[in-house]
């Protein structure tokens, strides 16, 4: 390994300690972590906390709609079976797949952002003006029509939301790359003849990536908003399945006197999003260089 590398090294992680020092400052983002950190880990130990067939799939009509108790500490749904088994299984679901959608959403419109931003003029317009195309269709509604066409499996509901989340990194991505393309250190990599393809993916996608990583935390809280909403509507994630959407499209007609089967998958969307909006906020202050100080 030659100095250059040792020194790269050495200053990628400074920055990350920079960055990890100022977001520790952010107390209602350390919140919003310990909360999301909760969360996943309680979707890695799944399995060792229930059993998947008798607490999260059987029915069981002895035990429908029982109020929470210290055998079932969230209550049972219509049909018998734990909710809190279910969340947590649900979890497994819901935020893996935000996660895989905003990382072919970050990955697809990353790149068309910064061909549009470092190519030709009559390019930039071509990418930009279809980009302009999907933002005029609520995100929403453009994933009901991709999953009502192809057909409801997690598979689709991954396209149908990917695409739905392309636009808005296009245009960051596309901004960014706008503003360092003429900067020196770009200009010193085309005249040692670099190509176009080495410059965009070793300078400048690498220089745009704080707006990308804010951009894909606040993205993944709404993408999780998205699942629910299609499997709330029939057109996602599909019974007997656990996800929290379809959940609270089971439980909605007991909500009378059965409040805990809608309240607690509920609960556990509005924290998820919630701990997600909060790690944003605090990436974004703490990789801003103007707030350094």
């Amino acid at each position: 390994m030659d100095i250059a590398q040792v020194k790269h090294k050495k200053k990628n992680k400074s920055q990350f300690a920079s960055v990890w020092k100022r977001l520790k400052k952010n107390k209602m983002a350390v919140i919003g972590l310990i909360i999301l950190s909760i969360i996943c880990l309680s979707a890695i130990l799944a399995d060792v906390l229930f059993d998947y067939e008798t607490m999260a799939i059987r029915q069981n009509a002895s035990m429908r709609l029982k109020p929470p108790s210290k055998n079932h500490w969230l209550g049972t749904d219509e049909v018998g079976r734990d909710i809190l088994a279910r969340i947590v299984y649900g979890t497994r679901i819901s935020v893996p797949v935000a996660f895989a959608t905003i990382l072919i959403a970050t990955v697809v419109g990353g790149l068309l952002g910064a061909i549009a931003g470092y190519g030709n003029k009559k390019l930039d317009n071509i990418i930009m003006r279809v980009m302009d195309i999907f933002l005029a269709i609520p995100s929403i509604l453009l994933s009901v029509a991709i999953v009502s066409a192809l057909g409801p499996s997690i598979k689709n509901l991954l396209i149908a939301i990917s695409i739905s989340n392309i636009p808005p990194f296009a245009r960051i991505v596309r901004a960014s790359v706008l503003t360092i393309r003429n900067e020196e250190y770009i200009e010193a990599a085309r005249a040692i003849g670099a190509s176009d393809g080495r410059i965009i993916f070793k300078h400048i996608i690498p220089n745009s990536m704080a707006p990308i990583i804010v951009q894909a935390t606040l993205c993944i809280a709404g993408s999780i908003l998205s699942i629910a909403s299609l499997s709330f509507i029939g057109l996602g994630i599909q019974p007997p399945t656990p996800e929290w959407g379809s959940m609270l499209s089971g439980g909605r007609q007991f909500i009378r006197n059965a409040w805990w089967v809608c309240a607690f998958p509920g609960m556990a969307i509005m924290l998820t999003i919630l701990s997600l909006n909060l790690l944003g906020d605090g990436l974004r202050d703490a990789l801003d260089p103007r707030l350094k100080n």
